[in-house]
C-alpha cells in the first residue's frame, strides 16, 4: 500500500495515545492493520515530526527506548523531555516499564487475550 493510505491510518491511531502513555512501533502498526511493519511506522512519524499537534513522542521501541534518529541526537533528546513532562519515568538503563505506562486500547487488549497460533 502506497504510504498516502497508510500514514493517515498511523496518523489516527498515534493521535489517541494520551498523555502519559506510550506505544510500541509494532504495536500502531498492528493496530493499523499493518502486522509486522513497525518500520513503516517510523517512516510515517518521522515524516509528521514536525507536526505538533501529532504526539509522534509517545511511540517507542519493542524494549521502551526511544529510537535512534536520521536526523540526529537532538530530536531524541526533544522526545525524552516531552514524555518526562508527561510524567513518564524512565528506567536508569533509558527505557520505558512498558507494563506501566503502554497504551492498551480495547483492540489491543482483546489481542493479548488471544491465545498465540
Amino acid at each position: 500500500m502506497p504510504p498516502s493510505s497508510t500514514y493517515p491510518r498511523i496518523y489516527r491511531l498515534v493521535s489517541l495515545i494520551p498523555p502519559g502513555r506510550v506505544a510500541t512501533y509494532g504495536q500502531i502498526a498492528w493496530l493499523a492493520n499493518l502486522p509486522g511493519q513497525a518500520r513503516l511506522v517510523g517512516y510515517s512519524l518521522h515524516s509528521a515530526a514536525a507536526d505538533d499537534l501529532l504526539p509522534w513522542h509517545r511511540v517507542v521501541n519493542a524494549q521502551g527506548r526511544i529510537s535512534a534518529r536520521s536526523d540526529g541526537p537532538g530530536a531524541s533528546v526533544v522526545q525524552r523531555l516531552r514524555l518526562e513532562r508527561e510524567g513518564i519515568v524512565f528506567d536508569p538503563s533509558g527505557r520505558i516499564p512498558l507494563d506501566t505506562y503502554r497504551w492498551s486500547p480495547p483492540a489491543w487488549r482483546a489481542r493479548l487475550r488471544q491465545p498465540p497460533d
